[in-house]
């Protein structure tokens, strides 16, 4: 256990310093990532470089200081949950926002096999408008 969570805490790490070969090197080949319905890049992508065009891409390109802290892990099992913050700046409109979040982390054979994102989604989009 105490090694998925260091991992997790890990990639949260290298997400905040935008060491994103780090971030995609954590994760399973075929890992099932799934944004919040609502949110802006919302669906599930399978893959690295499908997490990689609809989603790291998109939050480098679109917003800026964007960022995902996280600031507490419960591990069971093959299991860590993420508690933190969003933040960030949406270029098109120059506005900021926070939102909490919850982020479910699954293992599988060692390496991350599953994401899915909880977060509010409207105060997200409200910085996009």
């Amino acid at each position: 256990m105490t090694q998925h969570l260091d991992t997790i805490a890990n990639l949260y790490t290298a997400f905040g310093k935008g060491d994103i070969p780090a971030v995609l090197a954590a994760l399973a080949p075929d890992i099932h990532w799934t944004e919040a319905e609502g949110f802006p890049y919302g669906g599930t992508y399978i893959g690295r470089d499908a997490i990689l065009q609809n989603v790291f891409i998109k939050l480098g390109s679109e917003w800026d200081g964007y960022s995902a802290v996280s600031h507490e892990l419960i591990g069971s099992g093959d299991t860590v949950i993420a508690l933190g913050e969003y933040s960030g700046s949406y270029k098109a409109t120059g506005k900021s926002f926070k939102a909490p979040f919850v982020h479910v982390w699954r293992f599988t054979d060692g390496s991350i096999g599953s994401f899915t994102q909880h977060t509010d989604t409207a105060v997200v989009l409200r910085a996009m408008s």
